[in-house]
């Protein structure tokens, strides 16, 4: 309870405060910093995803201008043959102003990405999004899909079936691509599952279908036992490492990270930087208010 009632008001704290907490979780506020991040990731045989922070936009100016920023990180990070790829946030680029103009701006992105022979990743949003994403990524799997994916959510009660919609669309030439996380947007109980073990019980559920029907999916988990689970699942149905990866968040959990990689799994890590830290760390913190024990003793410590 005192975590959660921390973790309540630290959004009412300056910024630098929060940043004790935060340069833990994020690459920091420049492309060199994750750039730096990711050469080391690579260095120890793990593949990135950037992230370069900020949402829910307020004019179509700021839309092309991230759009012309995640350019720039798809170049620079070609030319230094970082391993990894690109996750966008579609309220970034307008999908809340104007889904066409959204869907301009992100298919530019795929394109760019997919002459490079890379890959872009759609992430899911609050619930006010869901539906526009899931469209928006329809629209591009049917050009590049190859080269995009999506994020579901497995505290949202409509995911499942979400899944079980799209599953027309895949084909050997035409593959799925999901990343799968529990969520983290607070939402009303009336559509997403608020208990652990029921959301547990859901993320499972989604992971065995996917990968009964073929997909490829990215198993986004720090949970110790929806990682057995799905090692358990993985060897049920024979998946072969072209069809899988584990995915985690730069900054937690590091040592589990690196057990997953011992085992032969292949793991990508969720590299976030940008200025716009400050929204992400906080959500992060309402997610795990246990988190907040960090700040705490980042304080007393000098180091």
């Amino acid at each position: 309870m005192f975590n959660k009632f921390v973790a309540s008001l630290l959004p009412l704290f300056p910024k630098k405060f929060i940043w004790i907490f935060s340069k833990r979780y994020i690459a920091g506020e420049t492309l060199d910093d994750a750039l730096r991040v990711s050469k080391e990731l690579n260095q120890e045989g793990v593949k990135v995803t950037l992230d370069v922070l900020g949402e829910f936009i307020s004019s179509l100016d700021e839309a092309e201008k991230n759009k012309q920023e995640y350019l720039h990180v798809m170049k620079r990070m070609t030319e230094e043959k970082i391993d990894g790829n690109f996750s966008v946030k579609p309220s970034s680029f307008g999908l809340l102003i104007d889904e066409e103009t959204c869907y301009r701006h992100i298919r530019e992105l795929v394109a760019r990405a997919a002459s490079y022979d890379n890959f872009v990743r759609i992430d899911m949003e609050d619930s006010s999004c869901v539906d526009r994403e899931i469209k928006l990524y329809k629209r591009l799997h049917a050009e590049f899909p190859q080269h995009v994916g999506l994020v579901f959510q497995a505290y949202m009660r409509r995911t499942f079936t979400d899944i079980e919609e799209l599953t027309p669309l895949h084909s050997e030439n035409k593959p799925l691509n999901f990343r799968l996380c529990k969520g983290i947007y607070v939402e009303p109980a009336t559509i997403a599952y608020k208990d652990h073990d029921e959301i547990n019980r859901y993320y499972l559920k989604d992971l065995e279908y996917i990968l009964q029907h073929g997909f490829y999916v990215g198993i986004a988990t720090h949970d110790p036992f929806l990682i057995e689970q799905a090692y358990q699942l993985l060897e049920k149905y024979h998946v072969p490492p072209t069809r899988y990866e584990f995915q985690m968040l730069y900054g937690v959990t590091p040592e589990r990270r690196k057990s997953v990689v011992e085992k032969g799994h292949a793991m990508r890590v969720y590299v976030p930087f940008g200025k716009d830290w400050f929204g992400y760390s906080t959500r992060r913190l309402k997610e795990n208010p246990k988190m907040t024990s960090y700040i705490i003793k980042a304080l007393f410590n000098k180091k």
